[in-house]
């Protein structure tokens, strides 16, 4: 067992390391810690497999974080790639190539997230990690007398009422990883609550059986429209997706930024069918070829929950709003800070005292300075687009401009070459760079 960070004790514990949530941002941590030889607790509410409302979507810089973990990400793997990203809006349509650069793969893919999910946490058991599943995680412990995180508490089972089959469970540790997605148990247990002053989406999707479920691109659509009556198309708030999955069905759906005037008032749902309604109706998205029902999600954006770490306890992923503002790609940022937060906890658990504890504090530095400055850049691109009359004139004015739309292809996902890399690659370098950290 590995001695506190605080004290060099070695107290009764459970595990060195507490990872709460088995998603993206808990297995891609459990994984990391497990390698370096920590004895790992993972704790999931649900069972595998269980099935999240995503996109289903990978851009490169995901791509990228599977990689990293040692995962085949090739086609006879199960993974359907594409080549990059198709925009339309404003009478336009435009196909975009994922740029060729040092710092990332050439091509993004498709994956849905009961598949992918299972996939991640079976690849953390396999590095050593201990899997709990059924196991929700309510509050986190603190130490009456210096107030760090110790542990947590909550119960097995999934029962309700004098018959169901819930019981208490307590688990300690040195360190626990705050995993849990957008919800944010835990942080809210010690008091930690979202900015309002930060953007928050909102996205529905469902599938569809569709001639258009083999694709090279990932489609957006920048302009909604009901067209479900010919004579009197109506524009609707936000923008859509349509990503084929290579098996019959398409990921559709659509997202809404807090920005904008719709947000919180709107039937998101109903949303969706009247967009899909004025589709072709050879494309398939009708509800005689739908699979499954309509799902929903919070994204939490732009470090929308700070501060990442509380002594004892970091937050990652969701939990600490890391979803981009640009895009509303979360995955790939919640791989990205578990491998961050990995780093900092291996550093402080092979540490005493002061030096440990100064290997977790690093922890939100190295966040801002990974993703501070983008992030502060893509809040105030969120407050832009949430202005129908920008977007309008954005969209009809940028689309027809190739290498205007290539630039915005990089800056929008976050992919670019931050040394030697080309003109645009040094302007959004230079951009993020200047922007004050959020």
């Amino acid at each position: 067992m590995v001695a506190d960070p605080t004290t060099g004790s070695r107290p009764e514990a459970d595990a060195d390391v507490i990872v709460v949530g088995a998603g993206p941002a808990g297995s891609t941590a459990a994984t990391y810690l497990a390698r370096a030889g920590l004895d790992v607790l993972l704790l999931e509410k649900s069972s595998f497999p269980r099935a999240k409302v995503c996109g289903d979507g990978f851009t490169p810089r995901g791509i990228k974080q599977i990689i990293d973990l040692g995962i085949d990400c090739s086609e006879e793997a199960g993974w359907l790639h594409n080549r990059g990203l198709r925009v339309l809006g404003g009478g336009v349509s435009l196909e975009l190539e994922w740029p060729t650069l040092a710092s990332f793969p050439d091509y993004g893919a498709v994956r849905t997230r009961q598949d992918f999910d299972e996939l991640l946490v079976r690849h953390a058991e396999k590095s050593g990690a201990r899997l709990h599943e059924d196991t929700t995680v309510t509050d986190a412990v603190t130490d009456e007398r210096t107030g760090r995180v110790v542990g947590v508490t909550g119960h097995v089972g999934r029962g309700s009422g004098k018959s169901g089959d819930k019981r208490p469970v307590s688990f300690r540790a040195p360190l626990t990883l705050a995993c849990d997605g957008v919800s944010a148990r835990l942080a809210l247990s010690i008091g930690i609550t979202k900015r309002d002053d930060r953007p928050m989406g909102v996205a529905v999707r469902r599938y569809y059986r569709s001639p258009r479920t083999n694709d090279d691109y990932l489609e957006s659509h920048l302009e909604l429209w009901d067209r479900s009556d010919p004579a009197n198309p109506k524009l609707l708030p936000g923008y859509g997706w349509i990503f084929g999955m290579g098996d019959g069905t398409s990921n559709v759906g659509l997202g809404i930024l807090s920005t904008s005037r719709a947000y919180g008032s709107t039937d998101y749902r109903a949303l969706l069918r009247s967009w899909l309604d004025g589709t072709p109706e050879e494309w398939g998205f009708r509800e005689e070829n739908a699979e499954g029902s309509v799902g929903g999600a919070a994204l939490p954006m732009g470090f929308n929950r700070i501060p990442h770490y509380r002594p004892g306890m970091l937050l990652v992923g969701d939990a600490g709003g890391l979803v981009n503002p640009f895009n509303g790609e979360g995955i790939a940022y919640a791989m990205e800070s578990a491998a961050i937060a990995s780093r900092c906890a291996i550093q402080s658990l092979a540490r005493r005292g002061t030096a440990a504890e100064k290997a977790l504090e690093s922890y939100p530095t190295e966040l801002r300075q990974a993703l501070g400055g983008y992030y502060r850049i893509g809040n105030l691109f969120s407050r832009l687009i949430g202005n129908p009359t920008i977007m309008g004139l954005a969209t009809r004015h940028g689309l027809p401009r190739r290498t205007l739309m290539e630039f915005l292809l990089k800056l929008l996902a976050n992919l670019y070459d931050p040394k030697d890399g080309a003109t645009s690659d040094r302007v959004i370098t230079a951009m993020a760079r200047l922007a004050p950290s959020v």
